[in-house]
């Protein structure tokens, strides 16, 4: 689906279920989220990634370091409603040895790409736990600002999160 300096984002499908499974069971990873994946979970991500290409024409991709063939996470544009806007958000998660090296940084600037020049989007959303700064310094880097929050209901708990935006008018590829 999209192409960068070192990555291939692709669709997911479920031979990948092993690649996003050490992913989404890993705690350090999924803090965030505050939970981990069973198998079940598992598949159901897939199954839901496969709905959202159905659906939206994209979501999650899986990530792949085109050197390695490794597969180093999932970054895609998610179709999201928060507070009766719609949106497209950029969503990151990488295996913690490929943390620190410019992956999401490099992942999401292609899925900004993508929306801007395939989606026609006038602007971009991240939506971010306040907690994790790794995330929140993806999105500064990629030219985004915090333009507000909301509380987002999942698995059972209310989760604060940030909103960082970039307008089209204001993105510089």
């Amino acid at each position: 689906m999209m192409e960068s300096k070192r990555l291939i984002l692709r669709k997911i499908n479920h031979d990948d279920f092993d690649k996003l499974a050490k992913i989404l069971k890993d705690a350090e990873v999924m803090y965030a989220w505050e939970h981990t994946f069973s198998d079940k979970q598992v598949s159901a991500w897939i199954d839901n990634q496969i709905k959202r290409y159905d659906e939206d024409g994209i979501g999650y991709l899986l990530a792949i370091d085109k050197q390695t063939n490794q597969a180093v996470g999932q970054i895609g544009l998610l179709h999201q409603t928060i507070n009766q806007e719609k949106y497209w958000d950029i969503g990151y998660i990488l295996a913690k040895e490929y943390w620190h090296k410019g992956y999401a940084t490099e992942g999401a600037r292609a899925c900004i790409d993508y929306a801007f020049n395939v989606l026609n989007a006038d602007k971009v959303i991240c939506d971010i736990r306040p907690q994790n700064i790794a995330s929140t310094e993806v999105a500064i880097r990629l030219g985004m600002a915090r333009i507000g929050e909301f509380v987002k209901r999942y698995n059972g708990k209310d989760m604060v999160h940030d909103i960082y935006e970039i307008r089209k008018t204001n993105y510089k590829a």
